[in-house]
């Protein structure tokens, strides 16, 4: 099901790395090399695969872009805010 805008505003406000990008969760993630940022990207694949549900990205160099959206409800939902918060995680887990 797709998520009402005050669903989406709860999770924006429990995770603020991520912001609203053409109506898809965006977060933008910059690393200390393209290595980093290069293993960053398998790691969210294999979250990814996990989950059965897939992002839309761009990497530049150090930087990885993240867009997350259902298409099958042609929106936001519960399944972008759980893979949102394993990234999250993720992310958590690399930073010193």
């Amino acid at each position: 099901m797709r998520a009402n805008e005050e669903q989406i505003n709860q999770f924006l406000a429990e995770h603020d790395a991520w912001k609203i990008d053409n109506e898809q969760l965006y977060r933008h993630c910059r690393f200390a090399s393209f290595a980093q940022a290069f293993s960053f990207m398998s790691a969210v694949a294999s979250l990814a695969e996990e989950q059965d549900h897939h992002p839309d990205w761009r990497n530049s160099y150090r930087v990885v872009e993240i867009w997350l959206t259902t298409h099958q409800f042609k929106g936001i939902s519960q399944r972008d805010f759980d893979l949102a918060t394993a990234i999250d995680t993720l992310m958590d887990s690399q930073t010193p």
